[in-house]
């Protein structure tokens, strides 16, 4: 954690990353203006809980994963609510303006009347962490879920994929663990061709046979459990494996996809194609592997059509992206720093 000393803490901004997997939470004291930001930037406190996406746990239990992370993160800094200017909440499942005021409503009695408060998709919280919280570009997230999510500098906004795995987000994590599985028992049935994945899964599952898979699937099929099987999928397309190696192709270009339908809808390379733009690549899915790295195939994919793609791998998390977002909102609402 960055040094605390020379900002104060008396009044602090929150960044939250709210994912389907894990939701984190930062404080950060307010930083005064400038156009460079400190190097560490100064974290007061950090916490972490369980999924806050209410598809997947209700809203209850989003609600509450919500307001736990806050507390905690405060808690840790040593300030009270009443010292918070601003709060950045990027939440996944959060997809149209009816989402937003849902979880705003939740958040609004949380604390007092002073403070602002954001509400995002997840999307922006991983762009800004990117772009250091300003929301211009493409983000492109691919890890248990998948979504590509565009800002232009003057504010519209666009997005692609995102829709959750019965929608077809085929290339995230649960894509293409789910389509691993579906690969076993088509080979099992003899539907399709013979694959390593069949030994592989099994073994990491502790299971003797594809008919087990039926059983396994079905007992608790939240999309974290299925996508955890990803690195299986990978470990085998390295090792040669025709079906895995389809399978991996087919997410690569289903995320270059989803990412090329936000720049052209935006316009983000400009009226030729050619022009600059940050492309922030977050999450699981898309880190390094040994021979089969999907994050470098996406880039090729995304610069064979837009070459002026400039792919960004964050340096900061989601959620500190996220409270310099509650930072850079709350300086534009301020007449008394001129930046308006």
């Amino acid at each position: 954690m960055g040094s605390e000393s020379e900002c104060g803490k008396s009044e602090v901004v929150l960044g939250v990353d709210g994912g389907t997997t894990s939701t984190v939470c930062v404080c950060m004291p307010l930083l005064p203006f400038s156009h460079h930001l400190p190097d560490p930037l100064p974290i007061l406190g950090r916490a972490a809980a369980g999924c806050s996406n209410y598809n997947s746990v209700g809203e209850d239990a989003a609600k509450d994963t919500l307001e736990k992370v806050m507390e905690e993160a405060l808690s840790q800094s040593g300030v009270k609510r009443s010292a918070v200017r601003a709060v950045c909440l990027g939440v996944s499942g959060v997809n149209h303006l009816k989402d937003e005021e849902r979880v705003l409503n939740w958040i609004r009695d949380f604390f007092p009347a002073h403070v602002k408060i954001y509400v995002h998709n997840d999307a922006v919280a991983a762009l800004a962490s990117g772009t250091m919280g300003k929301l211009h570009g493409c983000v492109l997230i691919a890890g248990t879920g998948s979504i590509s999510f565009g800002f232009t500098e003057d504010g519209r906004e666009a997005r692609a994929a995102g829709a959750g795995p019965v929608l077809g987000d085929w290339g995230s994590g649960y894509g293409i663990a789910s389509r691993g599985l579906t690969a076993v028992v088509r080979a099992h049935d003899g539907r399709g061709p013979q694959t390593m994945l069949t030994d592989h899964i099994l073994d990491s599952l502790g299971l003797s046979s594809p008919d087990e898979l039926i059983g396994w699937t079905y007992a608790d099929p939240s999309w974290a459990r299925i996508a955890a099987l990803v690195p299986v999928v990978v470990s085998c397309a390295e090792a040669g494996d025709q079906v895995a190696i389809e399978i991996l192709n087919n997410a690569v270009e289903e995320l270059g996809s989803s990412v090329k339908a936000v720049v052209q809808r935006l316009s983000l390379a400009g009226e030729d194609g050619k022009g600059s733009f940050p492309v922030v690549m977050v999450g699981g899915v898309l880190e390094a592997n040994r021979s089969w790295d999907i994050g470098r195939e996406v880039i090729n994919a995304i610069l064979k059509t837009y070459s002026g793609a400039c792919p960004i791998r964050p340096k900061v998390e989601p959620a500190i992206g996220a409270a310099l977002v509650a930072w850079n909102s709350l300086m534009k609402e301020l007449p008394a720093n001129g930046h308006r």
